[in-house]
């Protein structure tokens, strides 16, 4: 009998765990195409499918990733958790508005061993603020609640980002915007926490599409994005370009589901997806950041989005983005 392996599952086998099981596939079936024992599959989609207050129940091969990658965080001790001196030292830094790197480089001129590297307090107050539900990173300079993957080259990373596709391998006729039915979309966010707008643009006639977004999560954006393209006739919408922000990593639910062609933009270029970012400048005149959508009546929202859609644009030979979309949309039915 071939020996089983026992190593941690990897991303790409949580995947196929995924697909199978939606398959209907039994524990057994699927064991055999991992070369895993049942029980294994077994206790992974039993341990990562739980409820909680932010999760609703179910299975998803990303969020799994992150659950063992944070209950092996819990388990190791940090260096500041052994040594409660030296966090106290550090928190008081941190607290008088030290950065960790003005920290680790002054106790690195001190004699003694209390010393501890600026990275190891980063990692410390993440793990803490996403753990725990702490506010250490507010006392950062840049206050960000997560830190995110950085390569070598410092771009982001976007391993995270599954059955993702180049903006490199869309065809040319995308970027001609020649074709109807190719689309770009965004978040617009806000100044006060949480605010945010799923905006959606067609290439061709630059028609625009706005969604208030109550979350940034994945599963949030990608059901929004869903109910857009649900709306629309199928030769509508045929292709859709994000950049590689986490909000979109569930993109791949809507070419299982519509269909549609998905394209990532390189890390740090903007400038791929013009369209959308134009839109978005745009809409600022109407939605500046200071906007609070609490308090902003849904007809304005719609208001907003009909002034867009309904100015002459010189690009578009001074026709509005509604008559260009009207025109070429129903010329795809017919």
């Amino acid at each position: 009998m071939e020996k089983r392996k026992y190593e941690q599952l990897s991303l790409r086998e949580r995947i196929e765990i995924y697909r199978l099981h939606a398959d209907g596939k039994s524990l057994r079936s699927i064991a055999g195409v991992l070369e895993r024992s049942a029980s294994t599959v077994s206790r992974e989609l039993r341990r990562n499918s739980k409820a909680s207050k932010q999760w609703t129940g179910g299975y998803d091969p990303q969020r799994a990733q992150q659950l063992t990658s944070r209950r092996h965080a819990r388990g190791r001790a940090h260096k500041l958790e052994r040594q409660p001196e030296l966090r106290e030292k550090v928190l008081q830094h941190l607290a008088a508005g030290w950065s960790p790197e003005q920290i680790a480089g002054r106790m690195a001129r001190s004699s003694g061993s209390g010393r501890i590297s600026h990275e190891s307090i980063y990692r410390y107050i993440y793990w803490r603020s996403w753990s725990f539900n702490e506010t250490l990173h507010r006392w950062l300079p840049r206050r960000k609640y997560r830190r995110g993957r950085r390569l070598p080259n410092g771009g982001w990373s976007t391993a995270s980002i599954l059955e993702r596709v180049s903006i490199h391998d869309r065809p040319a006729v995308v970027e001609t915007r020649t074709r109807s039915g190719d689309w770009e979309a965004d978040l617009m966010s806000f100044r006060k926490p949480g605010q945010f707008l799923l905006v959606a643009q067609e290439r061709r006639s630059r028609r625009a599409l706005l969604v208030r977004q109550k979350t940034r999560t994945a599963q949030s954006v990608a059901d929004n994005l869903s109910a857009m393209v649900e709306a629309m006739p199928a030769p509508v919408c045929q292709s859709m370009t994000f950049d590689n922000g986490a909000e979109f990593s569930k993109h791949y639910l809507l070419s299982r589901r519509f269909g549609i062609h998905t394209w990532f933009c390189d890390t740090h270029s903007p400038w791929q997806k013009g369209g959308i970012e134009n839109a978005i400048g745009r809409l600022r005149r109407l939605l500046p950041r200071s906007t609070d959508l609490d308090t902003l009546p849904a007809h304005r929202l719609t208001l907003c989005l009909e002034r867009y859609n309904n100015t002459p644009r010189k690009c578009l030979a001074f026709k509005t983005p509604n008559e260009v979309f009207l025109e070429h949309s129903v010329a795809l039915q017919t």
